[in-house]
C-alpha cells in the first residue's frame, strides 16, 4: 500500500508547536471553587459565603478571596452558589390578597431591594380559604429551599404558616396591621392609624352620615382599619352604625357592587371611606351611574395611595401606605437578618380633590 505523503511545509515556516492532550485541557479548564478555596488556603464554604456576600466572613479573608477570584477569572457554579446556607438564593414571596396593585407595588419594592445581589425573587400565589394550605406551603418551601420568605397580608397573620416555616427551618419576615412575633421578623403597618386618620378627616369637614366599604373580613388590617375609623368617629361625637358598614372584597368589582348598596342606604351617606384604592375606584363607578357628583354629593376617601388615586376624576383622597418601600424593607430584613429602624410604619392622609364639607 502506498504510504499517505506529508504536505509539504512553505519555505521559511515554522512547524507548530503541539501542546499534550493533558496540557491543553488544563488550559481550557475553567477554575471552580475548589481551586479558588486551595488558593486561598480556605474551605469551599468560606469561598461560597464571600460569593454570595454573607456578613460572617472575617474582611481580610474577604479581600483576599475576591482578589484571587478576579485574577482567575472564576465564575461561580450555581449549584455551588448555596452551599454556605444549603439553600438556595431565592427569595420567596407568599400571598392571598386580590389587590394586584398591592402585590405589584410590594413585588417592586423586593426587587428594589435584591438588584445588584445573587438573590432571585419567586412569587407564590395561594388560597388560605382551601383545606390544603397549609401542605401547599410545606411542598413548596420544601422544593424550593428558599433563603426566606416575606408573607404580606392575609397570610402574614397566619400561625399555622408560621409554624410551619419555623418547623422547616426557612426564615420569613411577616407584614402585619400589628405585631405578630418577634421584633426582628415584623414589619409593623399600623392600620388603626390609618383607619383613624381617615375617621377624624371626614368628621371635621361636617358629615354626620358616613359609611364604610371594608374588605374581606378574613384580613386583620380589615378589622384594625375600622376599629381605628369608629375611634375617630367617636371622638367627634358620631358613630359608625353597623347598616353603614358594607363587606367588600378589595376589589373594583366589588367596590361596584358595594357603591350599589350604599346608594340605597336611607338617608343615604354623605361620606364614604373605602378599605382601599381598587374599591374606591368602584364607588367612584357605581356613582357616576346614579346621576351622583364627587365630591358634591359624596366624599370619597381610599387607603393605600396607589397610581390609581391619582388617576381617577377628581383625584382620590387617601390614605397613604408606602407599599413597595414596604417590601423593600422586608427584603432587607430578610437578606441581613436584622430589623431595620422603620420596621413601624405610619400611614399618613393623602388630601385631593374626592372629600369636601357635605353640600
Amino acid at each position: 500500500m502506498p504510504s499517505r505523503l506529508k504536505k509539504p511545509q512553505r519555505p521559511g515556516a515554522a512547524p507548530k508547536a503541539r501542546l499534550p492532550a493533558t496540557t491543553a485541557a488544563k488550559a481550557k479548564r475553567r477554575p471552580t471553587i475548589n481551586d479558588i478555596a486551595r488558593m486561598s488556603g480556605v474551605s469551599k464554604k468560606t469561598v461560597s459565603r464571600i460569593i454570595n456576600d454573607s456578613p460572617v466572613v472575617n474582611e481580610e479573608t474577604r479581600a483576599k478571596v475576591k482578589r484571587i477570584i478576579a485574577e482567575t477569572g472564576y465564575v461561580p457554579d450555581p449549584q455551588a452558589r448555596g452551599l454556605a446556607f444549603r439553600k438556595s438564593f431565592l427569595i420567596g414571596m407568599i400571598y392571598d390578597n386580590p389587590s394586584a396593585e398591592y402585590v405589584v407595588s410590594m413585588q417592586k419594592g423586593i426587587l428594589s431591594a435584591i438588584e445588584g445581589t445573587s438573590f432571585q425573587l419567586v412569587v407564590r400565589p395561594c388560597d388560605r380559604a382551601k383545606p390544603n394550605f397549609l401542605q401547599d406551603m410545606r411542598a413548596f418551601v420544601e422544593r424550593q429551599r428558599p433563603f426566606g420568605v416575606l408573607l404580606p397580608p392575609s397570610v402574614s397573620e397566619d400561625e399555622g404558616l408560621a409554624k410551619v416555616l419555623r418547623e422547616l427551618n426557612c426564615d420569613y419576615v411577616r407584614i402585619a396591621s400589628v405585631s405578630l412575633d418577634d421584633h426582628d421578623v415584623m414589619l409593623v403597618t399600623n392600620d388603626h392609624m390609618g383607619g383613624y386618620e381617615a375617621g377624624r378627616h371626614l368628621a371635621e369637614l361636617g358629615h354626620k352620615v358616613i359609611a364604610h366599604v371594608s374588605g374581606p373580613r378574613s384580613f386583620r388590617s380589615v378589622h384594625e382599619r375600622r376599629q381605628g375609623f369608629a375611634r375617630a368617629l367617636k371622638e367627634c361625637g358620631l358613630e359608625l352604625s353597623e347598616k353603614n358598614v358594607i363587606e367588600g372584597a378589595y376589589t373594583f368589582e366589588s367596590g361596584l357592587a358595594c357603591g350599589e348598596k350604599l346608594f340605597a342606604l336611607k338617608p343615604r351617606p354623605t361620606a364614604v371611606f373605602a378599605g382601599n384604592d381598587e374599591m374606591a375606584a368602584g364607588i367612584y363607578r357605581a356613582a357616576r351611574d346614579h346621576g351622583l357628583e364627587i365630591p358634591r354629593d359624596l366624599s370619597v376617601v381610599g387607603y393605600d395611595d396607589f397610581p390609581t388615586s391619582q388617576r381617577l376624576w377628581p383625584s382620590l383622597t387617601t390614605v397613604r401606605v408606602p407599599v413597595a418601600e414596604i417590601g423593600r424593607l422586608a427584603a432587607t430584613m430578610l437578606i441581613k437578618k436584622t430589623g431595620v429602624p422603620h420596621s413601624e410604619i405610619v400611614p399618613t392622609l393623602t388630601l385631593r380633590d374626592s372629600s369636601t364639607a357635605p353640600a
